[in-house]
């Protein structure tokens, strides 16, 4: 990359300035009233240090796509693994603050999408137009004035993205759209009535959430302490007539019930006198197909194009746990 002439790093300095002078006007938390934060907001409007601020855009743009922005016209350059500090401590709460949309074209992408894309609120947009201008200290109090009902209008916009999944006992949950989630639907809506009848889902984790259903009493009396930073299974179902406990894993992106995944479930639940039932769940047979070689002996395979059917690795046991 060429060296910047003084006169080309003075502009990229009072950009980088005037990006700070808006986001501290915007009141936004001062761990984001930083570099990182306002090259961030340059990047999203298509600012340059040239650009006049009434030409501004609104692109949606990658985490990565920023990144290499901030470098190609800021002369900023990130290390790779800077990428989720970015994601992490700027634009999340941007997008909680309602500056930012995540994902205006396509609202369920999954939260762990690598395709996940950003853009500036249409207000946002009009309000930096007019930065530097004879309107912008009328436009900042305008701003000011339609922004709590901007946030909370986020709530809404978020609960929209998200699947109804009506559980065994008829009570509805909801999942954070996209990801494996659309799967877990499928495991307590077509495979619970078929293979765990009668059974209490005490446990359903979420792509988009730590956990999102939670049955913690339930747990105490079965032994069982929940721990929050513990490797759960993503679906855990306890049978009282068996006294089993079904922990499923679904799977899209991340890999099958292997050994070593068997034996850290094993370890999870010691604790508890049920007996372990281990099923992985995958959508179609041909992405099982892809994991056949890594599914741990001792464990069950569903897939949810042939809701009817389970498939036993060892024929000792269908559908039981191993002493």
């Amino acid at each position: 990359m060429a060296e910047r002439t003084p006169r080309k790093q003075t502009a990229v300095t009072k950009r980088v300035v005037e990006a700070l002078e808006i986001l501290r006007v915007l009141n936004v938390p001062r761990e984001q009233q930083n570099e990182r934060s306002a090259l961030t907001l340059l990047a999203l409007l298509s600012m340059t240090p040239r650009r006049r601020w009434a030409d501004a855009e609104a692109p949606m743009l990658g985490i990565t796509e920023m990144m290499n922005y901030f470098q190609k016209h800021f002369g900023k350059k990130y290390a790779p693994n800077t990428r989720e500090t970015v994601r992490r401590f700027t634009i999340h709460q941007f997008v909680q603050m309602g500056l930012v949309l995540a994902n205006p074209d396509d609202p369920a992408r999954p939260v762990n999408s690598p395709d996940n894309r950003y853009q500036v609120a249409p207000t946002l947009l009009r309000l930096c137009r007019e930065h530097g201008s004879r309107a912008w200290n009328d436009s900042v109090k305008s701003f000011m004035n339609s922004s709590e009902a901007l946030r909370r209008l986020q709530p809404t916009e978020r609960k929209m993205a998200l699947i109804p999944v009506t559980l065994p006992d008829g009570r509805e949950l909801k999942l954070t759209a996209g990801g494996q989630n659309e799967l877990v639907k499928r495991i307590i809506e077509e495979f619970c009535p078929r293979f765990t009848p009668g059974g209490v889902l005490v446990y359903v984790g979420d792509t988009g959430k730590k956990q999102r259903h939670l049955e913690e009493k339930y747990l105490r009396q079965l032994g069982l302490i929940f721990d929050e930073h513990g490797k759960m299974p993503d679906i855990v179902i306890h049978l009282p007539k068996k006294n089993w406990l079904v922990l499923i894993e679904a799977v899209t992106s991340h890999g099958p019930i292997g050994l070593k995944r068997h034996n850290e479930l094993k370890e999870l639940f010691k604790e508890t006198t049920a007996g372990l039932v281990f099923v992985t769940a995958f959508l179609t047979r041909r992405t099982m197909t892809k994991y056949l070689s890594e599914i741990a002996w001792e464990t069950e395979v569903w897939a949810a194009e042939a809701p009817s059917h389970i498939i036993h690795f060892n024929g000792e046991r269908f559908l039981g746990p191993y002493e």
